[in-house]
């Protein structure tokens, strides 16, 4: 390590971590990885759509990056259980004047068998992670979210009323109203819960 390397590596968050109500790692700060795309995975691991980046040339993801102290991965591998953890520092640009190392979460292709039919995409994720978009990005970077996101024919489960995400967050009428308006543009299908 030299002297002007920071001692700890960094995580780049392109879904749910973007939203800084959702994890304790900081100073976090913007950026972009250049090569990645998101989509929604279903497997039969899990009964809900899974949200992965996949390697994608040509496009750039918004996110956010964040110190992970010591390089103490285990709570944060814990919560991304179900992905790779992988090193994307070339592919990442961000403000950092410092060099260090940049993982991303990905869930490769043939990891988790794949589900026979679309899961569906939890409603309350899906608020959490738009409603970092917007407050990191505005308007205009969460429309980024959803055009450079592909799987949007899953249906969605409206478990507004009762989160089945355990890191859910209260929307604003504004953020609410944003997100409702975006799945309507995509026609996408609601399911009660």
């Amino acid at each position: 390590m030299t002297p002007t390397q920071p001692a700890h590596p960094y995580f780049f968050g392109y879904g749910s971590l973007v939203n800084r109500d959702t994890h304790i790692y900081s100073p976090a700060q913007t950026a972009t990885a250049q090569g990645w795309r998101r989509i929604w995975r279903h497997t039969t691991a899990h009964d809900f759509a899974i949200l992965t980046a996949v390697p994608s040339p040509g496009t750039a993801i918004d996110g956010l990056i964040a110190p992970v102290p010591n390089a103490d991965w285990a709570a944060l591998d814990a919560r991304e259980i179900a992905y790779d953890r992988l090193i994307a520092t070339p592919d990442i640009t961000h403000s950092q004047p410092q060099p260090f190392d940049i993982a991303i979460y990905s869930i490769p292709e043939a990891k988790h068998p794949v589900a026979p039919t679309p899961t569906p995409i939890l409603l309350s994720y899906l608020d959490v992670v738009v409603q970092g978009y917007l407050r990191e990005f505005g308007p205009a970077g969460a429309h980024r979210f959803f055009d450079t996101t592909d799987g949007w024919s899953a249906p969605i489960l409206n478990d507004r009323p009762a989160p089945l995400y355990p890191r859910a967050q209260r929307l604003t009428p504004d953020e609410t109203a944003f997100v409702d308006t975006r799945l309507a543009q995509l026609n996408a299908q609601i399911l009660a819960t």
